[in-house]
């Protein structure tokens, strides 16, 4: 969910407080202890108890190959708030995994085992330490050793995303497989992957054998998502979501982040169209503009 869940995004998506916690987009953690200011950066929530302001608790989402220096990370961002850890053996991305991140640690059962290890020994018993993985890279065949290694490294809970780092993001995604790694472990399981709607939820959650469910790019397509899984709500209509965007154009923000703010709509958009057919033709009335408030103009005279 890189370059899209930043802070503002978390702020609208849980306004309702239905979500029982968020994370942050995931800080690349290199061979260096990261400033003060690199976290709050990625979490302005630290600097009000280390939740958005309806209360939801936003863990810091670390991702990197060095146990010491996740550690390390991990520590710090303890100190300045955050309510808890969450470690990324997930991302697909080619960029991150040539560097060794995310995915590809899938490969190393016992790296990803001394990592998990050291963040948990690095940041007091009371912060948890939750985890993201795949079922694999290549393939399935250590999904249930690298699970068992996480949870003997004291992670409190895995989110797991039911398709390999190869299968990327294409359907279907295999929640049965889920199941078949919860037999093996004893921590919470957290079930993942093409949740866009609430027959999906349940779906996912009688397949994976799971009560726990993790909503990503589902929550950008339809922003009410969690609320008609777990309240049976109405969606929102397309004028409530261009209401949204607006508010999210207007959140403060430090002058580069604000220099991306149009493409992050645009991306925004990319995500919507699976839920709103509006969304293809104000994207295509947006796409060329660079300027957020002819980004503004348009939605309000077409949309609202």
């Amino acid at each position: 969910m890189e370059g899209v869940i930043d802070f503002a995004m978390r702020e609208i998506l849980t306004t309702s407080g239905a979500y029982d916690h968020a994370v942050t987009e995931f800080i690349r953690i290199n061979d260096t202890l990261l400033p003060k200011h690199s976290f709050y950066k990625y979490a302005p929530e630290l600097l009000s108890g280390g939740n958005t302001k309806s209360g939801t608790p936003v863990y810091l989402q670390i991702l990197g190959q060095h146990p010491n220096w996740m550690a390390e990370n991990a520590h710090r961002a303890a100190e300045l708030g955050a309510p808890g850890i969450d470690i990324n053996f997930g991302c697909p991305a080619k960029k991150v995994n040539s560097h060794k991140g995310g995915s590809i640690l899938l490969r190393e059962p016992e790296t990803i085992f001394q990592i998990v290890k050291e963040v948990r020994d690095a940041v007091s018993e009371n912060i948890p330490v939750t985890v993201k993985m795949r079922l694999g890279y290549e393939d399935k065949s250590r999904a249930i050793e690298n699970a068992c290694a996480i949870q003997e490294a004291g992670a409190v809970s895995l989110a797991i995303h039911a398709r390999t780092k190869i299968e990327a993001y294409k359907p279907p995604a295999h929640w049965h497989w889920i199941a078949k790694i919860a037999k093996e472990v004893s921590i919470p399981i957290v079930a993942n992957g093409d949740i866009w709607t609430r027959e999906d939820a349940f779906a996912c959650q009688k397949q994976s054998n799971c009560e726990d469910i993790m909503i990503g790019r589902g929550g950008l397509c339809l922003p009410n998502l969690v609320d008609v899984i777990k309240n049976d709500k109405e969606p929102l209509s397309w004028s409530e979501v261009c209401e949204l965007i607006i508010a999210y154009s207007y959140y403060d923000r430090d002058e580069y982040s604000s220099n991306f703010l149009p493409s992050r709509i645009k991306q925004w958009f990319t995500y919507l169209k699976r839920q709103y057919v509006q969304a293809d033709e104000t994207f295509k009335a947006i796409k060329r503009l660079q300027s957020i408030e002819d980004i503004r103009q348009i939605i309000n005279r077409n949309f609202l």
